[in-house]
């Protein structure tokens, strides 16, 4: 968790001095009142006292309580700035460092605990520098102070005071002991929460159709009662440790009364004595009595102290784990290095040179031994089986994932030595499930580019056959749900299509972005896509036959290896794969 600190910008560390100068004075101003109320005991029980001296030390002691609390609202002020400004930074720093992951490490963290940990685990950050942190320093700072005034009184005070903090502090280990594995463990299954929540929130049309919301429900009320059941125990733990604290203090009071009343039984003043005697014995009464009151404020002082202890317990071990699980997002690179060169003039615009990629890192790769090259303004589709590894290939073009073995090159270079952001410009993408944002149709078409050319706007979406954009309430201007919820499946392809055709880059690659659109609007589509992106690079995933019959190239792929690659008509006539697809979905007088 202290790693986290480092995180702190130069302000803060200056608002954090200023806080902790702000808590010394506080507590100073605090420990002054004992002096004032012993000065004042002893003034109110001796003869023929000064009234404007009482006067005196009664608004010493207003002031102190007065600029004591003032002290307090600064400091909490201060911190709530640092928290503030710290959460925001980590958030910032998390989002980033996510946005940076490849496919790869999504996958090792899972979406869920990634949502977590930027929201939930930020939060309880937040809430130790806004409310214990000011604790955290105030209750050390405040408890030695007390303790060293507290020597120089009685012993048997002294005494009594150490065990009544022994007693807490004892109850405190147990609880650590007992609550911060599970804090823990809180934190865990509030990812199986947010996953479980997710899932059925995002499936719930397949729950629906399925008559499974019984089965979803005791699915969740699982993860939601193991939740309620490790928070019942922490819970019920720790209301021990006001009870705890409670007697500490009474019992603390009494012992300081009595051992008080003690001492002053202890001096007897007898009427025969001499005056200067008698005045000696009162005086060293009256001491006694001055010295319980004030003994009894600063042994008040430290309970409260370790009272403060204690609701720093409350947010220390959760923000423990939240900041050991933010620091490992944090720590994590992503095992996609960004490059330094540029892509070089080539004959073949993309070429695949003896590629293998496995999803765990094993020797069971997804696809092996893939070698093929694509030149210039060619139109290749890749047709296979489903889990053949078509969309593998699309992934490990565009540095999703990185490859296991072998090299992909765009343009004559070795995309590992390509910056991301100069091969992902040369590439526009129109994924297998069509991902749209909240906003305008406008600006889901825009989406990432710098200029808006409403031509470039309109010709994509003529191009990609968005004629319901039209009929749509605000046209370009309506707004598209988050996740494109309030558009059919056909239209938020179709949305997906444009965008990549309004990026206008050398490389264009269709993720069976076309198995949506009926067959009409398919052909309608390509067709329009061939003419508008003639000199582009077209890469089409598909499943139809007829989607990728008129194909420059076609690479046939089957268990993760290139089985042919041709025409469509060389294909029928030598490749078996081919031939056994084609038949499946056409007859022979057709094909």
């Amino acid at each position: 968790m202290l790693r986290l600190l480092k995180h702190l910008t130069w302000k803060e560390w200056l608002l954090l001095l200023l806080a902790v100068g702000v808590i010394f004075a506080s507590v100073y101003l605090e420990l002054k009142l004992p002096d004032y109320t012993k000065e004042l005991t002893t003034l109110v029980t001796t003869e023929s006292t000064d009234m404007n001296a009482v006067w005196l030390n009664g608004g010493l002691m207003l002031l102190c309580a007065l600029g004591g609390m003032g002290c307090s609202v600064i400091s909490s002020f201060l911190f709530a700035v640092i928290a503030s400004n710290f959460s925001a930074s980590l958030r910032d720093k998390l989002f980033n460092r996510i946005m940076s992951f490849s496919n790869k490490e999504i996958h090792q963290f899972h979406t869920a605990s990634l949502i977590t940990r930027t929201t939930n685990d930020v939060v309880q950050m937040q809430m130790l520098i806004s409310m214990g942190a000011a604790m955290m320093i105030r209750a050390p700072i405040m408890a030695v102070w007390a303790l060293l005034k507290i020597s120089s009184a009685d012993i048997s005070w002294t005494a009594a005071t150490f065990i009544a903090v022994g007693a807490v502090l004892v109850v405190i280990i147990i609880l650590i002991i007992l609550c911060f594995p599970k804090f823990k463990r809180i934190q865990t299954l509030t990812d199986d929460l947010n996953n479980a929540a997710r899932e059925n929130i995002t499936g719930v049309r397949v729950i629906r159709a399925f008559n499974a919301e019984d089965y979803q429900n005791k699915k969740y009320e699982k993860v939601n009662n193991d939740i309620t059941k490790v928070n019942l125990f922490t819970s019920r733990a720790l209301a021990v440790l006001n009870p705890t604290i409670n007697l500490a203090i009474n019992g603390l009071v009494i012992a300081i009364y009595w051992i008080g009343a003690a001492l002053i039984n202890s001096i007897s003043i007898d009427p025969a004595l001499p005056m200067d005697q008698a005045q000696l014995l009162y005086a060293q009464r009256v001491g006694h009595i001055a010295n319980m009151t004030a003994f009894s404020q600063y042994a008040l002082m430290v309970v409260m102290a370790f009272l403060m202890i204690v609701g720093i317990f409350i947010f220390v071990p959760r923000a423990m784990v939240s900041g050991k699980r933010i620091n490992e997002v944090l720590s994590t690179e992503s095992s996609i290095i960004d490059g330094e060169g540029e892509g070089e003039d080539a004959n073949h615009i993309i070429e695949f040179k003896g590629v293998d990629f496995s999803y765990g890192g094993d020797s069971n790769y997804a696809v092996s031994h893939i070698d093929f090259a694509i030149n210039k303004g060619e139109t290749v589709a890749f047709i296979g089986s489903t889990g053949c590894g078509k969309t593998t290939l699309m992934n490990l073009l565009l540095r999703f994932y990185e490859v296991s073995n072998g090299e992909i090159k765009v343009e004559g270079k070795n995309i590992k030595n390509m910056k991301l952001s100069d091969l992902r410009s040369k590439i526009a993408f129109a994924p297998q499930k069509a991902s749209l944002f909240k906003g305008s149709i406008d600006k889901n078409v825009t989406f990432g580019s710098k200029t808006i050319d409403d031509k470039l706007i309109d010709s994509s979406l003529e191009n990609a056959c968005c004629d319901f954009v039209s009929e749509l309430d605000g046209g370009r201007q309506f707004e598209v749900a988050q996740g494109g919820s309030n558009l059919s499946g056909g239209q938020k392809q179709r949305l997906s299509i444009a965008r990549a055709l309004y990026k206008n880059s050398d490389i264009l690659i269709f993720d069976d972005t076309f198995s949506a659109l009926d067959f009409k609007t398919d052909l309608k589509v390509r067709r329009n896509i061939k003419k508008a992106a003639s000199d582009k690079t077209v890469l089409i995933v598909a499943q139809r036959i007829g989607t990728i019959r008129d194909a420059d190239k076609i690479i046939v792929m089957d268990k993760g290896n290139v089985v042919g690659i041709g025409t469509h008509e060389e294909l029928l006539n030598s490749n078996p794969v081919y031939k056994e697809i084609a038949l499946s979905q056409l007859d022979k007088e057709e094909l």
